[in-house]
């Protein structure tokens, strides 16, 4: 398997989402200004978007300076792993009907804090990759005879 094309697959935006929805913990990425920020977050897949719910504080802040975010999520086995992006615009769901909407999914803090705000991610452009685990090759290109 020395050949990267071997052992790393794009996925297909289908593929990304369904990925997606098998797990709830990613990774927000903020930026204001020149500081990027990062924050795990629990969450779920919902109308082509993310939704995760928070507290007041420096994310919720930071999403209204700049809204564009990145959204990472990855998961691995012995045998293979992946990684999915997702580049888009973060806003809190102000109306009633989407917080209505956003309280009937099964999002539900992780920890024991009041976190009254929902936000979507919504995506521009999402990629993503699959690969096989293995055994390093030999850097040096040293063969067996």
């Amino acid at each position: 398997m020395s050949d990267i094309s071997e052992t790393v697959a794009r996925l297909t935006d289908e593929e990304c989402w369904q990925r997606l929805g098998t797990q709830q913990l990613g990774r927000l990425v903020t930026r204001v200004g020149e500081v990027l920020d990062i924050f795990p977050v629990n969450y779920v897949v919902d109308d082509g978007g993310v939704v995760f719910r928070t507290a007041e504080g420096s994310k919720l802040f930071e999403l209204t300076v700049n809204d564009e975010v990145l959204f990472e999520v990855d998961d691995h086995t012995d045998a293979d792993a992946w990684s999915v992006v997702l580049r888009g615009h973060a806003h809190r769901l102000d109306t009633s009907a989407e917080v209505e909407h956003a309280d009937s999914l099964p999002l539900k803090p992780w920890i024991p804090t009041l976190k009254y705000h929902y936000v979507r991610v919504v995506p521009t452009s999402l990629s993503g990759r699959a690969f096989q685990r293995g055994e390093e090759p030999d850097r040096y290109g040293i063969q067996q005879y």
